[in-house]
């Protein structure tokens, strides 16, 4: 049985034995005491064979109504130190650890992929004209509050300064009292927010990690990459080279969130701009110390005239300009007048000045200096710009195909709504052919139109920077993506922003191919898109539609389909893979992830949504950030240039044959059973998530209504809470089922040693069950559901033991995660800390259910089941 790493080990130990301290001088020694004790429970009921839990649930039973607060905290706590120190392990570099770094570095896959036959021009080719894009997205994910989170972030500081051999002893213990006061602060403070982020508060979490880490990450990568590629190619990375974008949802996603205006989102705009401003100042400051040189060449000195130091002079300009933008953006946030005299607004009046200083430099043999911290602002400023992120805009298709029946209905042209696709698609390519605005000045819409016509018109106030995509969800049809574009150019659009259609149900993603092929026929459209289309795949929606299965093939399907027709018409396709941080919303490592899509669909671009707490996990640390970024270059450079083997069509005729039972049996139950819902509300605590203020969006589409008007989020959430798991395996067990009794295994077997896809399928499904507890969805039913339920939770639970022997049988193992040591150990370490979690939080959810009705729940059993929640989140790595 593999152990933890000793060095995480100690670090474990070390902050568990802080957090200890504290717990002892408040509460105080008996709460100590009382949370050793549980914790011992826990550990000696998961070594019994039987695992029935009895002792803990004893133990717990016992807890007077002021000791679940600080009981649950303690294993909150510990569970989001232990996050921490393994966090930080995957990044520590010791001179006799050099192999805890665990991302294959740049230059040994240039090199593997040149021994793989390809020439180091075209190798160089595809790397300077790469394109990946991160979207940071609002989805209500995080847990940890942010004042945490910095304190977090310092504790994994101080463990970076303990990883130093020659430390004397008072600098050691130093920082150990650091660890402390941090570790103090943080039992000292409220782990959970009582107030809902707005969507500005949302933004602005964004803006911090790239100050916190990207900032630094993303040039430290970039000089990465470009010696990298300068010792595989012999030719470097240009100047200009923007390999990595940012982009972000927070602040644009309207979709299904009332509380995102136009005026929000006019804000973040805004907050970008001077977010930018205030971090190219602390650059621009630190340049002018640096640059204190007297040579420079003709183009710099026809710029600055006679002086003695011009680089001085130039970054003087530019610091007087960014001071002038940082004040026009405050004036505006505040709504004050605001002097746009000498701002910076284009992205070109912040790179050509520090191009200017660079080229001189180099002109002058000053190479040594040009490359140096003047390069990684120019990095930034090519990757960041002035805007700092890119904006994505989202909203749901019907509200644009309001938006126009209401202008089509003032101007007595008809009923837009009751239109076939080919009477909308002519008027809307007639309209865009033509010259004449459309929208008349006298014109007064409803509310919710203004509102979609107010935001368009703050899109096209924005340079193209400034911009991501314009999403519409729920697409289905190329009037779809017309109409945005009509109504955007109504607005005063001067330039033709990305126009993406999302497809996420089941029907969407087998309709999407037609629905792109019709687009591409329009000459209008295609003159427009200039020759490059994205287009969304929804994963978490498509999966809570149709079950994991079938929605992993259905996107494969629809990715090779799409990627083959882009092809036929001459266009470049990027996929923008909207998946989320859980198996259950096509989550998983990256890497893998990537170097499964189909051959061709990875063409040098890909652009993947990151959120929640994975957004920490990946980009929270400096360091972790460069990881990250090398992680996700690799794979895309790879996927493109040696992608991998497209199945075999025995291959599809198992996976048709698969998904045919895995579908049939998930809506069976998801859909079918009357008892389904019933048993959601009761088993898993989905009725009380919105207690615990997440994010800005609301939980549901709709308010009432079943399983179909929740959001894939919270429904992935409630599973994890009560460890049955269900939406990653439900339908999948009876597919591999019938597939084994078929005599199919040999065959299941081929696919997943030569077809990565399936191979990653199965790899996923078994990180899953892994997470999966049958002992504690168990408990769960006995304490909250009603008897008349309980056989389908029996049933359920059957299942899930069922699947997980099929996947041992699969992979030729007595064990689950037997190939994956380190992940089942980082599990087994945390059960003992989620364990009284679980039987907690079920207590918990008895005891307000049974207060609700009679409308009083003490503030102790409410905050303590918030803390189960976020403390479970932990545990399993992810919410939703």
């Amino acid at each position: 049985m593999t152990e933890l790493h000793p060095d995480l080990r100690e670090n474990v130990r070390l902050l568990g034995e802080l957090l200890g301290q504290s717990i002892r001088r408040y509460p105080g020694e008996e709460c100590f005491d009382l949370i050793e004790q549980i914790r011992a429970a826990a550990k000696a009921d998961r070594r019994q064979e039987s695992g029935s839990g009895q002792r803990l649930v004893q133990l717990l039973s016992r807890l007077r109504d002021d000791q679940l607060l600080p009981v649950t905290r303690a294993f909150n706590q510990f569970l989001n130190l232990a996050n921490l120190a393994e966090q930080y392990h995957g990044i520590r570099r010791k001179r006799n650890h050099p192999s805890d770094l665990m991302v294959e570095s740049l230059g040994d896959v240039f090199e593997r992929l040149k021994a793989g036959g390809v020439a180091q021009d075209e190798l160089h080719r595809r790397v300077r004209n790469l394109s990946i894009e991160f979207v940071l997205t609002a989805h209500p994910t995080e847990v940890a509050r942010r004042t945490l989170i910095m304190k977090y972030d310092e504790i994994s500081d101080c463990l970076f300064q303990l990883d130093h051999d020659d430390l004397l002893a008072t600098e050691r213990d130093d920082i150990i009292t650091r660890l402390r006061q941090l570790i103090t602060e943080a039992w000292h403070t409220d782990e959970i927010r009582h107030e809902r982020p707005t969507a500005v508060d949302e933004a602005k979490w964004g803006f911090a990690v790239i100050e916190n880490s990207l900032w630094q990450a993303l040039p430290r990568f970039l000089r990465s990459l470009d010696q990298s590629l300068v010792s595989a190619t012999g030719q470097g990375l240009p100047v200009d080279a923007a390999p990595i974008h940012i982009a972000s949802w927070m602040g644009g996603d309207r979709d299904g969130n009332p509380n995102v205006t136009h005026e929000v989102t006019r804000r973040v705009f805004l907050l970008g701009r001077w977010m930018a401003a205030d971090l190219y100042l602390r650059d621009i400051q630190a340049l002018r110390a640096e640059l204190s040189m007297w040579q420079a060449n003709e183009a710099l000195r026809s710029h600055v005239g006679d002086c003695r130091e011009p680089y001085r002079e130039v970054l003087g300009e530019l610091r007087d300009r960014l001071l002038k933008t940082r004040d026009w953006a405050e004036a505006e946030i505040n709504g004050g007048p605001a002097d746009v005299t000498g701002i910076l607004f284009e992205n070109v009046d912040l790179t050509d000045p520090l191009e200017l200083c660079y080229h001189s430099l180099l002109d002058c043999g000053l190479e040594t200096v040009a490359n140096g911290p003047l390069l990684d602002t120019l990095r930034r400023a090519h990757a960041f710009g002035l805007p700092l992120i890119r904006l994505d805009i989202r909203q749901e298709a019907s509200r644009h195909a309001e938006a126009v029946a209401e202008i089509v209905s003032y101007l007595d042209l008809g009923d837009y709504l009751a239109w076939t696709e080919e009477e909308r698609q002519e008027f809307l390519v007639r309209e865009l052919n033509g010259r004449r605005p459309l929208v008349p000045k006298s014109w007064q819409p409803s509310d919710e139109v203004r509102e979609v016509l107010a935001t368009c018109e703050v899109i096209a106030a924005q340079t193209p920077e400034a911009l991501g995509s314009y999403v519409i969800s729920m697409a289905s049809k190329p009037s779809d993506v017309l109409a945005v574009i009509l109504l955007l150019r109504e607005a005063g659009m001067a330039w033709p922003m990305r126009v993406v259609p999302l497809f996420e149900t089941l029907d969407d993603l087998s309709g999407a191919p037609a629905c792109m092929a019709a687009l591409f026929e329009i000459d209008w459209y295609r003159n427009y898109c200039q020759d490059h289309q994205e287009v969304m795949i929804g994963y978490s929606d498509s999966s809570k539609d149709a079950g994991q299965m079938m929605a992993a093939w259905a996107q494969y399907q629809a990715q090779e389909k799409l990627a083959g027709t882009a092809r036929r018409y001459g266009l470049q396709l990027t996929l923008f893979h909207g998946r989320g941080g859980t198996v259950g919303r096509g989550g998983g490592p990256a890497n893998r992830a990537i170097l499964s899509q189909p051959p061709g669909s990875v063409d040098g671009s890909f652009r993947i949504t990151e959120q929640g707490e994975m957004i920490r996990f990946k980009f929270g640390l400096p360091r972790l950030a460069e990881q990250s970024l090398t992680l996700y270059t690799t794979a895309v450079i790879e996927a493109t240039l040696a992608p991998p083997p497209g199945p075999e069509p025995e291959w599809r005729e198992a996976m048709d044959w698969l998904t045919e039972r895995s579908l049939k049996s998930y809506r069976q139950v998801v859909r079918e059973d009357p008892d389904f819902v019933p048993y959601f509300r009761q088993a898993t605590p989905e009725q009380a998530l919105g207690k615990l203020a997440l994010g800005s969006r609301p939980a549901r589409r709709k308010t009432g209504g079943g399983v179909e008007s929740l959001r894939a989020i919270p429904w992935i959430f409630a599973w994890t809470q009560m460890r049955l798991m269900l939406p990653s395996w439900l339908g999948s067990d009876v597919a591999i089922s019938e597939a084994v009794e078929s005599g199919r295994l040999p065959l299941l077997q081929e696919m997943m040693e030569r077809w990565p896809f399936f191979r990653t399928y199965v790899d996923m499904l078994e990180m899953v069950l892994a997470k999966a507890d049958l002992r504690i969805a168990s408990y769960y039913d006995k304490t909250l559901v009603e008897p008349s339920l309980r056989p389908l939770g029996e049933n359920l639970r059957k299942r899930l033991a069922g699947c997980v022997e099929l996947v041992k049988t699969l992979k030729n193992q007595q064990n689950l995660l037997e190939a994956e040591p380190v992940f089942a150990h980082s599990m087994r370490v945390r059960n003992p800390y989620t364990d009284p979690l679980h039987y907690l939080q079920a207590e918990l959810l008895r005891r307000d259910r049974e207060a609700g009705d009679s409308g009083e729940v003490p503030e102790m059993v409410e905050r303590a089941l918030k803390v189960t929640m976020a403390g479970i989140a932990a545990g399993m790595r992810n919410t939703g």
